[in-house]
């Protein structure tokens, strides 16, 4: 496994250059990022302290930096210390700026301003939080999305994704000895969506998290026949259902997330 350190510095909230980077290094074999967020890096004092830190622990630095003082004086100070400095938006801009002939506007999080867009996905966002894991069925109705699956199908993480993008997201376990509320069956309104895992992949990852959770022991969550069982048991539910499937063995959530958001288009023909 090869290390490295990687500054990631931006004027606004870092959610930007954050989804750059772990695109970027999720294309390297054995590789494992060290991460060093700067977020919201507006004064002189605050960079001097940014490459303070660069110069303590060299590695790749990456920004997204509209005010030019700022970008020089980071530019500049990772020449001295001779690491790379990459502007990871920059070629984008240039070619929009030429495309649709205007100058960049400069202004630091101009994607978060406080708009209807922003106010939905806060909305969708508690929404999440309020169905998340079977919680509150009496208003599932009310979601643009519901996704099941059986335990460990990355089903939480899904629908903060999904509401990121303005979709309210509802998740259900299927449980073989649990029967599925009555709500999720009579919901009309939402595209139910229900993921799939492999028994090998699903054990392997069921017993990374008893691991973390420092619980000892076999159980039926792990036991590979046993698992098999509830696979098979959740796979005739979705078909009596008509769900489609989405089998998330092989895919990142943000994969997941995408394919479901196409589900979502081909239905109703554009996100709300």
């Amino acid at each position: 496994m090869t290390d490295f350190h990687f500054h990631l510095v931006s004027d606004a909230t870092g959610e930007t250059i954050l989804s750059v980077a772990h695109a970027a290094v999720a294309q390297f074999e054995d590789v494992e990022a060290v991460e060093h967020v700067w977020a919201l890096i507006r004064s002189t004092r605050q960079m001097d302290r940014v490459l303070a830190a660069i110069e303590a622990n060299p590695g790749v630095v990456i920004y997204t930096l509209v005010d030019q003082a700022r970008r020089d004086q980071l530019t500049l100070g990772c020449q001295k210390l001779s690491v790379p400095c990459v502007p990871v938006l920059d070629p984008v801009l240039g070619v929009l700026s030429t495309y649709l002939g205007q100058p960049v506007k400069g202004l630091p999080g101009e994607q978060h301003t406080l708009d209807a867009d922003y106010f939905a996905r806060v909305d969708a966002i508690q929404f999440v939080l309020r169905h998340d894991d079977g919680q509150s069925p009496y208003d599932i109705d009310e979601a643009d999305v519901i996704v099941v699956g059986v335990s460990r199908t990355s089903k939480t993480p899904t629908c903060f994704y999904l509401a990121n993008r303005g979709l309210k997201a509802a998740n259900v376990p299927i449980v073989p000895s649990v029967p599925v509320p009555d709500e999720l069956l009579r919901a009309k309104r939402p595209l139910v969506v229900a993921l799939i895992q492999s028994a090998d992949r699903l054990v392997q990852v069921r017993k990374n998290r008893m691991t973390m959770l420092k619980q000892e022991g076999e159980s039926d969550y792990v036991e590979p026949a046993a698992v098999r069982r509830e696979l098979a048991y959740a796979r005739k539910l979705y078909e009596e259902n008509d769900w489609p499937v989405i089998d998330v063995t092989r895919r990142s959530i943000e994969e997941t997330a995408a394919a479901i958001l196409q589900l979502y288009q081909e239905r109703f023909g554009a996100l709300p």
